[in-house]
């Protein structure tokens, strides 16, 4: 191309084309870091591992920021701290740079740590819309060795869900028979509406038989299992992006957008709270994330 000649049209386009999928990705990034779908230690991972990346081109400015509760005047006495540019890109970090925020960050947002001594009872929570009940329907498929646990709940059946196959549905009065009975391993009320439950007494035999047990449940219930059996092995289900388990609960189609808009404010609660997990395992691909857990899964019957 000649001096100062402008470069063609169509290469203009394209050039602000990618510009704004780039934006558009780091701004999605920025949302999942937000949310905590994505923990501040990976985005760096993925910088440092390719800097032509999202993650690799965000400033590091933008990346603090996005972390919850740091906000600008944090962000500054953090670079300060670490001495570390408000111009630099996450990709372009120094050695020294990346080994004083990768400490700073285990500091600030510490990481699960698996426990030793994990027993076949197997727990999988995570946000709504996630696709709990789908990588669970998956499990029982491939692997009809692991039993899966059918939960009890106050609900009404959604459509294409068969009593004692995807749930037990009861009433409040039963419901109520069940807490008073201890017939109930956990229970829960979930997002101020239903409650559900796991029997105790399935789970109870098939693990006296040496059979690794899947219970599908909700935060709260996870808890609950691990108070009364410490041994249990928890997982949370994270979604890809949170903008995915938005079109996830959108496209599906079973609630009102009230219902929505309070299934995805308990989301963000849930979704800061697995670091009380031992394992992680994002659905991207429901086989995939299946396999994932029934690893885990032979993992502790080991």
């Amino acid at each position: 191309m000649a001096e100062g000649q402008r470069p063609p049209e169509v290469d203009r386009i394209a050039a602000s084309q990618k510009a704004v999928a780039a934006r558009r990705a780091r701004a999605s990034l920025k949302r999942d870091l937000s949310t905590r779908v994505v923990s501040p230690q990976e985005v760096l991972r993925r910088a440092l591992e390719d800097p032509t990346t999202p993650s690799g081109t965000m400033r590091v400015t933008e990346f603090l920021t996005a972390i919850p509760a740091i906000g600008v005047g944090k962000r500054d006495r953090i670079l300060e701290e670490l001495g570390i540019s408000p111009v630099k890109r996450l990709g372009g970090l120094g050695a020294r740079q990346q080994r004083e925020l990768q400490t700073w960050l285990d500091w600030r947002v510490p990481q699960g740590r698996a426990r030793q001594g994990r027993s076949r009872l197997l727990v999988l929570a995570g946000p709504t819309a996630v696709g709990k009940g789908t990588v669970a329907a998956k499990i029982r498929e491939d692997h009809p060795d692991i039993m899966l646990s059918v939960s009890a709940t106050t609900r009404a059946p959604r459509p294409g869900e068969q009593d004692g196959v995807h749930y037990f549905f009861v009433d409040d009065a039963e419901f109520d028979r069940m807490i008073a009975a201890g017939e109930l391993l956990e229970w829960a009320t979930v997002h101020n509406r239903h409650r559900y439950g796991t029997p105790r007494g399935p789970i109870e035999k098939a693990l006296a038989e040496g059979r690794s047990v899947l219970l599908e449940i909700d935060l709260q219930g996870a808890r609950q299992v691990r108070e009364s059996d410490p041994s249990a092995t928890l997982v949370f289900l994270l979604p890809p992006s949170w903008d995915e388990l938005v079109n996830r609960l959108v496209g599906r189609g079973t609630e009102d957008a009230e219902e929505r808009a309070r299934r995805l404010r308990t989301a963000k609660t849930e979704l800061a709270f697995q670091n009380e997990f031992d394992f992680r395992v994002v659905n991207e691909d429901v086989a995939t994330a299946a396999r994932e857990v029934v690893d885990l899964s032979e993992a502790s019957a080991r």
